[in-house]
């Protein structure tokens, strides 16, 4: 019975060029001893992704699947018994190859949603527990299984065959056979063109051979298994074949591994392959193609020593835009991008990108690649994954939205139980999530149905989302936890708590009770129109029983000027860069009533920048920095004494030099940029104060970023400090002064 149906699927998916999906379901051991007699028919190359292994197959457990990315198998194995992470099924999905299958181990599907599994336990945040987890994601998982078709179920235990997935497909279309430019019409060797396998990728291997020219961007968009990486890839070995070098960059080295196979198969091609090792491919005429982390990626294009001849940025819908921005010099880059993805969302990237690089100085094109490589177009299983995981979730239609006023709108609880029973509002409210973040991922799909600590609030203009915020509860955790965080452990699922006791060392931090504002989306639509703010609004009044709201980011000057505005204080930047984002955390609170928490984490924040800006942030944006201290709205107490005073004034009407004493300049410009009432300098001194005296920079850095000369520099400086004398200055400030005004 089984045998004979999984070689029904096989014959089926490879007429017709599709996948297949086989669901096998009972007890673990049985649905193991089933699969084995599986695999044993297919004598298929399978791996096996799941706690358990199989003598049959290659295995993955599920948080190393990303290793999938960039190949193809026959047969992918998911053992879903012990975790079920919606990340993982979308990895495995985009690795069957057309004419293969999909096989899913499950328990029975009837009490799968009452069973705990280990991803489970990971939405379980202190202080809820394993039972407060509810399996909305898993029921509609299984309904969806039921429903589409391709999907066949077959209960192991009682060898009865639910579904048979079986659709008598068209037979597959013909093979692409590539006609290459001719050698007058062409920059690329001709077996560059000659790989192609559809007539899309065809047109995107063309279209790349702007990576020769400077002060070119390309956009290249696709779903998955399109073959963009691999025209990337094809573009990137013919370029190093001709002696360039071309810099490859993506959230993870794993996802671009289809770029350098594709370059690395053109070199050996050629007969051009000199090395080759994990990260970098060299070619005989002295070219290569090598991999840096985004952060590392931006960093090269600014040293000259450096510079690489062409980027490629894969998977550039997961990066933020404030990094994507720093890609925009005049060394052609290619962007590409998966539009329906786990990896980032090509939409968001396309709102939130597309009008950055339309300002920019550099010649744009796009191309779009709509055919599969992998499979027939009419494959049933891709379509499965877009509706399960949502990967093509949009938000409301703009022209539905577009009226929406303060006047218009009505604040709404949205539960994930209702979200389960209206798929269009579910799709709605997360493709606008997804499009306002760019590492919205399957796996956030399930915490806004299922994680205990987590709450949606809405904003609706007749009907439709507007603005949405996912809510974090965090906090109010037992004194056995409190006291592992300050010894040093970390608190799943409370951020904040955890930050503010580990980092920060707080010991009272973990037993206050609040609100993390994990996001916070408005439809492009409406934006600029304050609805993210009345959002917060809403929010602030309805709870009035916890200690203080919340949010951590990567930040922006953008970004900390929005949470200013609501109410927000910086309490916290790390030191570091995020290596895939390029940016660094803030984290900021809003008090709830009197907070001794947030006085004293805001005064906190206030009593250690100065040190922490001319040491481990003395790189970081000096508009950050103005816009984190601005944050801050901190009290105008500044203790100078005279003798201090002196120097200050000295350096500002005559000829002293801040050089000889810094400290009591820097006290000054921090006491300056984080006092809410002192709206005295230009941003252009704000910017020259705070690399000179809060970062240290010397004269000749600060000239060079300033674009001015190093005298004028110190001359500017003097001009800046002039309005801080007359704002704060004492009688002995007065005194001194008047040794400049005679």
């Amino acid at each position: 019975m089984l045998v004979d149906l999984v070689q029904s699927l096989r014959d089926e998916a490879r007429r017709a060029n599709e996948r297949r999906l086989l669901v096998l379901t009972g007890t673990h051991e049985t649905c193991l001893d089933a699969v084995s007699t599986v695999l044993d028919t297919l004598a298929a190359d399978a791996v096996l992704v799941g706690h358990r292994t199989l003598k049959e197959c290659e295995h993955y457990r599920p948080k190393k699947s990303d290793a999938l990315l960039g190949t193809t198998r026959e047969c992918i194995v998911f053992d879903a018994h012990e975790e079920c992470r919606p990340n993982t099924i979308g990895r495995v999905v985009g690795a069957v190859d057309g004419g293969g299958l999909l096989i899913l181990l499950a328990p029975p599907l009837d009490a799968w949603p009452d069973q705990h599994d280990q991803f489970d336990e990971t939405l379980a945040v202190p202080p809820s527990e394993d039972t407060d987890v509810t399996r909305n994601f898993r029921r509609r998982l299984i309904a969806l299984l039921r429903a589409h078709e391709g999907i066949a179920i077959v209960d192991v235990d009682t060898q009865r065959i639910e579904r048979d997935g079986l659709t008598d497909p068209e037979p597959a279309d013909g093979t692409f056979h590539p006609t290459p430019p001719s050698e007058s019409n062409r920059s690329f060797p001709s077996a560059a063109y000659q790989s192609c396998l559809t007539a899309d990728q065809l047109r995107a291997v063309r279209t790349l051979e702007r990576l020769r020219e400077p002060a070119r961007a390309t956009v290249i968009e696709a779903d998955r298994g399109r073959g963009k990486s691999s025209a990337a890839g094809l573009a990137a070995g013919a370029l190093a074949v001709d002696g360039r070098d071309v810099l490859v960059t993506a959230p993870t080295f794993v996802g671009t591994r289809a770029v350098f196979t594709r370059a690395r198969e053109l070199l050996e091609q050629l007969d051009a392959l000199s090395a080759t090792e994990e990260t970098v491919v060299r070619s005989n005429a002295g070219g290569r193609v090598y991999f840096k982390p985004p952060a590392s990626a931006t960093d090269a294009l600014r040293e000259e020593s450096e510079k690489p001849d062409a980027v490629i940025v894969d998977e550039a819908a997961a990066l933020s835009v404030a990094l994507l921005e720093q890609f925009l010099t005049p060394t052609p880059v290619v962007f590409a991008t998966t539009i329906h993805g786990y990896e980032g969302a090509g939409r968001g990237f396309s709102v939130r990108f597309r009008d950055r690089l339309a300002e920019s100085d550099l010649d744009v094109t796009e191309c779009t690649l709509r055919r599969p490589i992998r499979y027939a177009t009419t494959d049933p299983i891709e379509r499965w994954a877009f509706r399960t995981l949502l990967l093509d979730a949009r938000p409301a239609v703009k022209e539905l939205v577009t009226d929406a006023r303060s006047e218009t709108i009505e604040y709404e609880r949205p539960t994930a139980e209702a979200l389960i029973n209206d798929e269009h509002r579910l799709r709605e409210l997360f493709g606008l999530l997804v499009l306002a973040h760019y590492r919205t991922e399957p796996d956030d799909l399930v915490r806004l149905l299922d994680a205990p600590n987590l709450s949606i609030r809405a904003l609706t203009h007749g009907g439709r989302i507007v603005s949405v915020a996912l809510l974090a509860r965090e906090g109010g955790l037992s004194r056995e936890t409190r006291t592992a965080a300050y010894a040093g452990d970390r608190i799943r699922g409370n951020m904040l708590p955890d930050l503010l006791t580990g980092q920060l060392r707080d010991p009272d931090a973990t037993a206050t009770t609040g609100m993390r504002v994990m996001r916070i989306a408005t439809h492009p639509a409406v934006r600029s129109r304050g609805l993210g703010s009345r959002l917060l609004d809403e929010i602030h009044a309805e709870f009035e029983q916890i200690d203080w709201f919340g949010v951590a980011y990567g930040t922006t000057p953008e970004l900390l000027r929005f949470w200013r505005e609501n109410g927000y204080r910086t309490v916290h930047l790390s030191t570091t860069r995020n290596e895939t984002s390029g940016e660094h955390s803030a984290a900021m609170l809003r008090p709830v009533g009197e907070s001794a928490l947030f006085e004293r984490h805001t005064r906190w924040f206030r009593e250690r920048i100065g040190g922490m800006l001319s040491d481990t942030l003395t790189d970081l944006d000096p508009d950050i920095v103005r816009a984190a201290l601005a944050a801050t709205d901190g009290p105008a107490v500044l203790e100078l004494t005279d003798r201090e005073w002196q120097l200050i004034v000295s350096a500002a009407f005559g000829p002293g030099q801040f050089d000889m004493h810094p400290g009591p300049f820097r006290r000054l410009v921090l006491t300056t940029l984080s006092d809410p009432t002192a709206d005295v300098l230009s941003a252009r001194e704000e910017r020259l104060l705070v690399r000179r005296v809060l970062q240290a920079h010397s004269w000749d850095e600060v000239a060079e970023a300033m674009e001015m000369s190093s005298s004028a520099c110190r001359r500017a400086l003097g001009r800046a400090l002039q309005p801080l004398v007359d704002l704060y200055g004492t009688q002995a400030a007065a005194d001194e002064r008047r040794w400049y005004d005679e």
